[in-house]
């Protein structure tokens, strides 16, 4: 099974690199783009016998290892 975790940070915490992204665009005239967030995409493959178990594996992996759940969200995307 692959599984994806997308990672960003919550919408309380301020973002710089969002921040400087959506600058950037404005200065190739992106007028029309606001609001930017960055985060960060992982896959992973997983052997497991069924999604639910995956699942708790990636959430585990995501809790205590993949994002800072202090000042990130995390979600999960089994295929």
């Amino acid at each position: 099974m692959k599984a994806i975790v997308h990672i960003r940070l919550k919408s309380e915490v301020l973002d710089p690199q969002g921040q400087a992204i959506e600058s950037a665009l404005r200065n190739l005239g992106e007028e029309k783009i606001s609001n930017v967030r960055q985060g960060k995409l992982i896959e992973l493959d997983i052997q497991s016998e069924n999604i639910e178990d995956a699942k708790k594996k990636v959430d585990h992996a995501a809790k205590t290892l993949l994002a800072n759940t202090v000042i990130e969200e995390y979600s999960i995307e089994i295929k």
